[in-house]
């Protein structure tokens, strides 16, 4: 190796190195997931849990294309998302598509699990996970994603429009998967009473851009396989 292409790889690996506390826990959102996969035997039930952990990872760098190939997605998926007592239906594959790039727009992809436990069968799995992502105060209602359309959510006295704060909430899910191992859709529930909000500051949010640096190492981990 040249001492330029040492230099290069040397950056390389610097960027995708955790700096912060809540860069760790971005990183490490999977690994409940990785000790899982490695403790199923059930080849059909590990591609599915490969196929959730690479959808997770791929959807949070902002490669949403990617994780709707049709190696990985159902032509005509379906989500159910329920929050803060409203629902978001989204049917077909353009439909979510738009929804992953309208949160890519407004870089409000970054979300990252913590302390999942999750049961997977022939049909796809279902679990729960504590859930943490950045929104600004602008956006923060009942719902996260309430002001998809145009960022006017209204918020109320308690936070500020132009801060940042940290939204934690403990969600269910459930992800049926078809007779090809793949993907049909989410299923989504939250519960309401484990919701905490904290401010915090600018420079600690992550970025997509940034969260996409930190991921691309750990995301081919596991390769997509089918028995």
């Amino acid at each position: 190796m040249t001492a330029a292409h040492a230099i290069t790889a040397a950056t390389t690996d610097d960027t995708a190195t955790p700096r912060t506390a809540y860069e760790h826990e971005l990183v490490d959102m999977m690994d409940d997931i990785d000790v899982l996969i490695e403790s199923t035997a059930d080849p059909a039930h590990r591609a599915i849990l490969v196929n959730y952990r690479r959808h997770g990872l791929l959807e949070v760098a902002g490669r949403y294309d990617e994780l709707l190939a049709p190696e990985m997605t159902v032509r005509h998926p379906h989500y159910r998302i329920f929050e803060g007592g409203n629902g978001v239906i989204l049917d077909g594959l353009e439909t979510v598509r738009d929804f992953y790039a309208s949160l890519a727009k407004m870089d409000m992809l970054v979300m990252w699990t913590g302390r999942q436990k999750m049961a997977v069968a022939d049909w796809g799995f279902a679990g729960e996970a504590e859930f943490s992502q950045f929104v600004p105060g602008r956006m923060l209602g009942d719902n996260v994603f309430g002001a998809l359309d145009d960022g006017s959510a209204s918020v109320g006295s308690a936070f500020d429009p132009d801060g940042w704060y940290l939204v934690r909430r403990t969600l269910a899910f459930v992800w049926p998967y078809d007779e090809n191992l793949r993907m049909i859709g989410e299923h989504v529930y939250e519960d309401a009473e484990s919701k905490v909000v904290t401010e915090v500051a600018p420079a600690d949010v992550i970025t997509g851009a940034r969260a996409a640096q930190l991921l691309a190492p750990i995301i081919d981990k596991y390769p997509l396989t089918y028995p």
